[in-house]
């Protein structure tokens, strides 16, 4: 009983001690919005120069370690119909490498959602939800996401 308490005590301190922030640095959250193909405009993100009163610039929408390699990945949102029709939403996934850099891993109309099942290297399968009830989920491969499959509330469906 001792040994198993004194493990769980040594990963609990080992979870804190290594756990992602919920929060980018300023220079680290710069870095990522400068990864996905942002410029900072006054005090806005923007990927996409939207003049309607819809637009919404961009921000972080979750911080997580989404591939557990123990380094961050960003998931940047960005909204407005003039950019992203009648999704109104934009994605970007970007992940830090080991080397400190930045890199974008994926961007799209809709909005991105990690899902439970997996691809290549422990990558989560991402859903892009939008309008309708059939949406695309994508499996990394390795080297991109891709199409997989269409699911509607954890359920596979078909693109009418």
């Amino acid at each position: 009983m001792k040994t198993w308490t004194t493990g769980i005590v040594l990963l609990l301190m080992y979870s804190a001690a290594y756990s992602l922030p919920e929060k980018l640095s300023p220079p680290e959250e710069s870095a990522a919005f400068k990864a996905a193909g942002y410029k900072l405009k006054g005090k806005q993100w923007r990927s996409c120069d939207d003049p309607s009163a819809s637009y919404a610039p961009g921000a972080i929408q979750e911080v997580r370690d989404a591939n557990g390699d123990g380094l961050p990945e960003v998931v940047i949102t960005e909204g407005g119909t003039f950019c992203y029709g009648n999704t109104g939403a934009g994605y970007s996934l970007v992940s830090k490498q080991a080397n400190g850099g930045w890199k974008l891993v994926t961007s799209g109309a809709g909005m991105l959602s990690f899902l439970t099942t997996k691809g290549v290297g422990g990558w989560p399968d991402i859903e892009i939800g939008g309008p309708g009830f059939c949406f695309p989920v994508e499996r990394w491969n390795g080297k991109q996401y891709v199409l997989h499959r269409y699911e509607y509330e954890g359920k596979r469906c078909r693109v009418k």
